[in-house]
């Protein structure tokens, strides 16, 4: 298939920003001044819910001694009494941009898509924190949820891990530590999209698609040699999953990929993967569509379609682990 219209349309004016000289490639700026481009042409993308009727700041501790931000979301209030299912949420940005801001619109969709309370982490980043802080703050709230979830109306047992791009890396390198690591919480589905899978950058649609369809390779290597500290990093599979070893046991997996991203064939590969361990996958690709599509909802409908099937197969797991034993 071609790619969408609308894609096409947003990928022709970025394209002449970028000939003009208005939009400068995040490779030719300061991870602060990228932070800035990326947070101030996040609104212009997507549709932003109208607030939930909870949405909560929090901070949560982590290894080192420090506190990250957090936000909760939730169609209806909390009640400990009757604690909700939780998805705890990662956002994209090459582990160097990106917020809990950028994603907001996102995160509130998801949580009014799903019926369930989402917690979206502000998540240290690179260059300041380098490979692995960003996985290690992702393992530290996830055992969060099973310290304090409980006291916030959250229900540890019903939980499921999820993060877009970058975010999506760390969903899938979590979902193997909670595996090997039973003290956790244990999600019940992994939401990939648009994940970052591979040590090495070399697959045919990372050749194909690495240029003129949004993420562009320069700036993956842009973003890699800001979060990594050395190239032994590569190989380590809380940086790329498929570098594991064993995958059986992780939790399922939805993963939601587009069409025209570099990124696609190592998401097939990555479900391939899982299922020869004997892990249910549920792939969808989604034609037309290019990295970063699931922010896209003033660009596409295709992206709030998407978002609104996330949000369906949580809701679907969620339910299937009500009662006894939950």
């Amino acid at each position: 298939m071609s790619l969408h219209p609308d894609i096409a349309a947003l990928l022709e004016m970025i394209q002449l920003g970028t000939e003009s000289g208005v939009r400068i490639p995040f490779p030719q700026l300061t991870p602060a001044q990228a932070r800035a481009d990326f947070e101030a042409s996040s609104p212009l993308l997507d549709v932003d819910p109208p607030p939930l009727a909870h949405e909560r700041q929090l901070t949560l501790p982590v290894r080192d001694g420090t506190e990250i931000a957090a936000r909760l979301y939730s169609a209806r209030v909390l009640d400990c009494a009757d604690p909700q299912p939780v998805l705890l949420y990662m956002h994209g940005g090459g582990f160097v941009v990106g917020s809990l801001d950028s994603h907001q619109p996102l995160c509130r969709g998801l949580a009014s898509d799903s019926g369930a309370a989402v917690l979206s982490i502000g998540y240290r980043l690179a260059p300041e924190h380098r490979f692995p802080t960003a996985f290690e703050d992702c393992v530290d709230a996830l055992a969060w949820i099973g310290r304090e979830g409980a006291a916030v109306g959250l229900d540890p047992r019903r939980m499921a891990v999820g993060g877009d791009s970058a975010g999506g890396t760390l969903a899938a390198a979590l979902a193997i530590a909670a595996r090997d690591d039973r003290a956790l919480p244990q999600p019940l589905l992994q939401v990939l999209a648009y994940p970052s899978l591979s040590s090495q950058q070399i697959s045919e649609s990372y050749a194909k698609y690495g240029s003129g369809f949004l993420l562009e390779h320069e700036t993956v290597d842009w973003f890699f040699n800001h979060y990594l500290r050395h190239e032994a990093d590569r190989h380590d599979w809380r940086f790329a999953p498929l570098a594991a070893t064993d995958l059986a046991g992780v939790a399922p997996a939805l993963m939601v990929l587009p069409e025209f991203d570099p990124l696609v064939a190592e998401g097939r590969d990555y479900a391939a993967r899982l299922r020869a361990a004997g892990v249910a996958v549920d792939l969808k690709v989604y034609p037309g569509m290019v990295h970063e599509f699931l922010r896209m909802g003033n660009v596409v409908p295709d992206a709030l379609q998407a978002r609104g099937e996330i949000g369906a197969a949580l809701a679907d797991v969620f339910a299937r682990h009500v009662g006894a034993g939950y």
